[in-house]
């Protein structure tokens, strides 16, 4: 069992920072579509011809929820989600391990609720046509409803690796602290 958790850990551990990490550059495509937002707005407004764009707002809303969402997973597994830091900095990483693999359960139900959601969600835009949204540029909302199912589904994979890290760590293995990323996690080596 404890081999198969290992195994788990690296896949899914590498296949969320390998998104993660391009997921990131995504701050540049928002950038660009407000960029290019301004420049139609200001064009417009200097009589160069130049019609504001109407897609660009809520382009940039879908933008953002892709970077959220698809960031979510490597978020996990850096520890940079929040935390009440008030006793939790003080404990040693036995305890913190303890904690966290008591935790992370609650996250792990909260993940599956959202993602049966997400899919019934997903599954009504998709059934009636595509269901599109109520603004002037009226876009189908399928795709992004596709890409937050996939982001939650990646963090409930993750939430699933961090409970098998803590598991691991209670069991002596050395999976590294939790706020930093260590590259590949190793199969081997038992500190217990």
């Amino acid at each position: 069992m404890t081999t198969l958790m290992l195994k788990y850990v690296a896949v899914i551990d590498r296949m969320n920072r390998w998104i993660g990490r391009i997921v990131m550059y995504g701050i540049f495509v928002m950038m660009a579509i407000l960029l290019w937002s301004s420049f139609t707005k200001v064009g417009s407004d200097l009589g160069m011809g130049i019609n504001p764009s109407l897609w660009t707002l809520e382009m940039a809303q879908f933008a953002m929820v892709a970077y959220f969402i698809l960031g979510g997973p490597y978020s996990i597994q850096m520890g940079s989600n929040v935390r009440m830091d008030l006793l939790y900095g003080e404990w040693d990483e036995r305890r913190k391990a303890q904690v966290d693999a008591f935790t992370v359960l609650f996250l792990i139900v909260y993940l599956v609720f959202l993602l049966w959601g997400g899919w019934d969600s997903l599954m009504y835009s998709l059934k009636y046509g595509g269901e599109r949204s109520s603004s002037v540029w009226r876009p189908y909302l399928w795709p992004i409803k596709s890409i937050m199912v996939f982001g939650i589904f990646l963090m409930l994979l993750q939430a699933i690796s961090e409970f098998f890290k803590d598991i691991l760590r209670l069991k002596g293995h050395d999976m590294g602290r939790k706020d930093v990323d260590h590259g590949e996690i190793k199969t081997t080596g038992n500190n217990a």
